[in-house]
């Protein structure tokens, strides 16, 4: 695994996932333009990569692409360097063809990363469902698209398929990694957990850690004192503080980050760099 305490930080920005909605917080993005201001201020802020999530007129989350075509375009026009990954998740939607739809879209609406979940997981309130068949058919499609999988892991266990995706060459040799901790029905927020993921992440593999509502902050600092990456966002915490007295915002969330980081002489990573460590070409 990639692992250097002195290497520039990448901040993964997930500004609004599938589950925030107006009435849990005033802050979350919704629209385009919602979604692009916050991407804007978080970019100043240090964000290099952004985690797209896509919603209908009426809130809820859709994987129809036509819907994320737009964000994507406004990402590149925000920044053309900035990284853009769009979701294919399970959470709402098992069926490989509706998941999958979002890896068609071409010219500047094309990403360069898309969610990948190695494995299928309970939240507090519905399962996020990740067959076999469905992880390697979308594996298969990122690869054919020349879209890199940001790799989702919510057990140690799933790091092993990723490793077998590997091994059949759909996923390169180094591969972007999210390791997410604290949500209920998965693996708790702790260091000796994360370590336990660690322990399965091959050599060259960039990796990132994501911590679900109050754990998002001690997620955070681990990484960035361990050498890794981050992920930070109003998609996996909407609160400022563990007492849940205060909202959050996207802006906010980053730099607090940021704070940290500069706390550990961590550098945050520009979009070019982040596009060095991955591997991606500039966006076209």
């Amino acid at each position: 695994m990639s692992s250097k305490p002195t290497e520039p930080l990448v901040v993964n920005l997930a500004p609004t996932g599938m589950v925030p909605t107006r009435e849990m917080t005033p802050h979350v993005p919704l629209s385009v333009d919602e979604v692009l201001d916050d991407v804007g201020r978080c970019r100043e802020l240090g964000a290099s990569i952004v985690h797209v999530h896509a919603r209908d007129d009426e809130g809820a989350p859709t994987h129809v692409a036509e819907r994320f075509a737009p964000i994507v375009e406004g990402i590149r026009k925000l920044d053309p360097e900035l990284v853009v990954c769009v979701t294919c998740s399970g959470r709402f939607v098992s069926e490989l063809e509706r998941r999958a739809a979002v890896l068609e879209l071409e010219g500047d609406a094309k990403p360069d990363l898309a969610s990948l979940t190695l494995g299928s997981n309970n939240f507090r309130s519905v399962a996020s469902v990740n067959s076999p068949e469905v992880i390697a058919g979308l594996a298969e499609r990122m690869s054919e698209r020349g879209i890199q999988p940001e790799l989702e892991v919510f057990e140690p266990g799933m790091v092993q398929t990723g490793r077998m995706l590997a091994e059949r060459g759909l996923i390169g040799p180094s591969p972007f990694i999210n390791i997410i901790l604290g949500n209920p029905g998965t693996a708790s927020a702790e260091p000796a957990m994360l370590a336990a993921f660690l322990s399965q992440v091959p050599d060259g593999w960039n990796w990132s850690l994501g911590g679900i509502g109050r754990h998002q902050l001690a997620a955070n600092t681990m990484a960035i004192a361990c050498g890794g990456h981050v992920r930070v966002g109003l998609e996996d915490n909407i609160w400022w503080d563990r007492e849940r007295t205060e909202h959050a915002s996207n802006p906010r969330l980053v730099a607090r980050v940021a704070e940290v980081a500069e706390l550990c002489e961590r550098p945050l990573a520009t979009p070019a760099q982040t596009r060095e460590l991955l591997g991606l070409n500039r966006s076209a």
